[in-house]
């Protein structure tokens, strides 16, 4: 493909008055470069979560708001305008049709596992129903996600400037729990995308122990302690074979499926659904039933009522109340596979790692969260022990000065200025017999053998600086023992800083610790329900004994399913019983028997061959008329049935089906060659325009064909 250029104008006569030069310009290049930049940006700026702490940018900034305006979580709520508007001023300029949602969500307890806002007001709920405006909402920190937000002033993480460079802002938060595996994520960025689902907090927790205590743990030995994904609205997961896929290699598909049971002491008998699978309303799954009753995609349902009541802590109850005769197990079968009350799951464990977009195994996802605590605990603790030693120098330097007391008051008080005075100080000899006599001995004697007192001491510049600005209160004899008990205390933390630092063995001792206080203090109990049962694509025949049944179809269309025992036995002289109402010029054309798990042949005049299960024909009385074809197959309204083949298997090499057309061409082909049918049917045999399917037969190699024509002569 040929390149565009940008002519460079400013060489032309008319553009010579400009000053500026514009060198040629690759559009294809350019293009290219600017799409991976906007990229890029979608990938790191947006869409895809940290892999430390789990959040995207956009949760980041607005849990760093709140933060900011000491929204804690023993502190009152706070509008939520005022937040939106915090975040879009200091670190978010987006606006707030953007903020407004992210924070409805981190505040619903059926998006999020463990919520990190706590609401006051109306976020919408289970239903369906939108929150109210921000206006109306009130907001502020849950204390998990305070948890989050501890450690971030001692340094632990690297800070940023923010849009227009007036605040600072982390690029990530310290965090003490794994918030992308607990929480979950779901993200679209350009070309790629991540759907991590929630956990159990108690399970993630005790499966970085066991990668703390033994950092060769495998994946499925991880899977004995985290089961698998733990939604906050329940549900039941079939089988473990995706979550193992997933777990591996970062990729897998999981079948959720609602909680459902029938009761079968109501008469007939309901089916209750108690929870929904993640992320489907309430409301949506019951008008997606009421579909698929008007559109008799499932029958025998009368009515679904939504039972739900906030207030006797039944969030979700949707009661379908069944027709009778209405089988309860094969209508719940149909609801898995036609509705969202089964549906897939992905697993797709893509975060950002060092900002480049990584699809990670679950151990290396909870390796890079212990890897991220590491360093903060590093950092917090190198933060700490300089802050211990820097005010350990300061009380040391006041140490001495008690015992110099007389001889500092002096310079004091007779210096020109303060400047002078700390200068006069830094060249002060302070000897350490004072220092005993103001301490007193025992005291001396284990400073002594801790520090090392030196027989003369010089003030530094800082210890001058800080003694400057004592109060005389500081001179009382109680308050020297305050400063010595101070300052014993800190080199006790310093030396217990040292150590911690010392061995990453140690460090790794600290982040079970606190694992164990963050389980012990927010875990919950497993909500969704891991079944040993794998998912199948299960149909009808899984919940239908099999069994001979009768079935007949009419001259104009109407099928219908018989039991065998709607018939009884007549002997001579029996007057018989009406098998079927029919409407007028109609008369029943085919009448057969099959089993219920039997395929039936259909085809149409047009050539077309449509099949179903002789379990999906509608059972009808004795006396009725039937349901019309088109209700059952998607014919055409040119089309009419003209043969009905009863077959046990369609993948069968022996058998054959020989078609015969009303001009005289007849076709024999194999009934294997129509074992994949289509809902919209497929060709049975081409046909010319004036040409019709007359019938079609099953036969077998060895058989013998008699074709008859209407002039009554026969081919054998």
């Amino acid at each position: 493909m040929k390149s565009s250029h940008i002519v460079d104008r400013g060489t032309s006569e008319e553009n010579q008055g400009n000053g500026e030069q514009y060198p040629p310009l690759n559009i294809a290049d350019e293009l290219q470069n600017s799409y991976l930049t906007y990229a890029m940006s979608v990938i790191i700026s947006r869409a895809l979560p940290d892999v430390r702490d789990g959040l995207k940018p956009s949760q980041r900034r607005i849990l760093l708001a709140m933060n900011d305006l000491n929204l804690g979580p023993n502190a009152g709520t706070s509008k939520c305008a005022g937040i939106v508007g915090e975040t879009m001023k200091r670190y978010h300029p987006h606006g707030e049709q953007t903020i407004y949602p992210t924070l409805v969500r981190m505040a619903q307890d059926w998006n999020m596992r463990h919520r990190l806002v706590h609401p006051q007001g109306n976020f919408g709920s289970i239903a369906g129903l939108p929150p109210a405006a921000m206006r109306y909402t009130e907001a502020r920190l849950s204390p998990v996600s305070a948890e989050m937000l501890t450690d971030l002033n001692y340094e632990t993480v690297d800070f940023i400037e923010n849009y227009d460079g007036k605040y600072r802002e982390p690029i990530v938060l310290p965090c003490k729990f794994p918030n992308l595996l607990v929480n979950g994520s779901d993200g679209i960025a350009v070309g790629m995308a991540t759907d991590i689902p929630p956990h159990n907090l108690t399970e993630v927790c005790n499966g970085l122990i066991k990668i703390i205590d033994e950092p060769d743990v495998t994946v499925p030995e991880l899977m004995q302690i985290i089961q698998g994904p733990d939604f906050p609205t329940g549900g039941i997961v079939l089988g473990k074979k995706g979550i193992l896929d997933g777990y591996s290699e970062g990729r897998g598909k999981i079948t959720l499926r609602a909680r459902a049971t029938i009761n079968y002491d109501a008469n007939p008998p309901q089916i209750i659904i108690s929870e929904v699978p993640y992320q489907v309303t309430r409301n949506k799954l019951a008008e997606e039933i009421g579909k698929l009753v008007k559109n008799e995609r499932i029958k025998d349902i009368r009515e679904v009522k939504d039972e739900s009541s906030a207030r006797n802590d039944e969030p979700v109850r949707l009661v379908i109340y069944l027709k009778r005769g209405g089988d309860p197990e094969l209508i719940l079968n149909q609801l898995y596979q036609f509705s969202q009350l089964q549906k897939t799951v992905s697993l797709i464990m893509l975060a950002l790692v060092d900002n480049r977009p990584r699809t990670l195994s679950l151990k290396e996802m909870l390796s890079e969260f212990l890897r991220h605590r590491s360093q903060v605990i590093r950092r917090r603790t190198e933060y700490l022990l300089r802050e211990a030693k820097r005010r350990s120098h300061i009380l040391e330097g006041q140490l001495y000065a008690v015992s110099a007391i007389d001889e500092i008051i002096r310079i004091c008080r007779h210096a020109p200025s303060r400047a002078e005075a700390k200068d006069q100080l830094q060249e002060l000899k302070v000897p350490a017999g004072s220092l005993s006599e103001a301490l007193g001995a025992d005291n001396f004697a284990d400073l002594q053998q801790e520090i090392g007192v030196h027989e003369v001491y010089y003030l530094t510049e800082a210890q001058a600086e800080a003694i400057v600005r004592m109060q005389l209160g500081q001179l009382a004899a109680l308050e020297r023992q305050e400063i010595l008990k101070e300052y014993q205390g800190l080199r006790e933390q310093i030396k217990t800083y040292e150590e911690l630092l010392s061995d990453e063995a140690n460090i790794r001792e600290v982040i079970r610790t606190e694992l164990e206080e963050i389980r012990d203090k927010y875990g919950e109990e497993r909500k969704t329900e891991i079944s040993a049962q794998e998912a199948e694509n299960k149909n009808l025949l899984d919940l239908i004994a099999d069994e001979d049944c009768l079935v007949t179809i009419s001259h104009r269309g109407y099928i219908k399913r018989l039991p065998m025992d709607t018939f009884s036995a007549q002997h001579r002289g029996g007057k018989g019983v009406k098998g079927s109402a029919t409407r007028e010029e109609d008369f029943t054309e085919h009448f057969f028997t099959a089993k219920t798990h039997d395929y039936l042949l259909c085809f149409t005049n047009q050539g077309q061959l449509y099949w179903l299960r002789v379990v999906e024909i509608p059972e009808g009385s004795r006396t009725s008329m039937g349901r019309a074809m088109p209700q059952v197959l998607s014919l055409r309204p040119e089309e009419k049935i003209t043969s009905v083949i009863p077959v046990r298997e369609l993948d069968v090499s022996d058998q054959f089906l020989i078609m015969a057309t009303r001009k005289g061409r007849i076709k024999k082909t194999v009934l294997s060659a129509y074992r994949n049918v289509r809902v919209g049917g497929i060709i049975g045999i081409s046909l010319d325009e004036d040409d019709q399917l007359v019938n079609v037969a099953l036969v077998k190699e060895d058989d013998e064909v008699m074709l008859c024509t209407k002039e009554g002569l026969a081919i054998r």
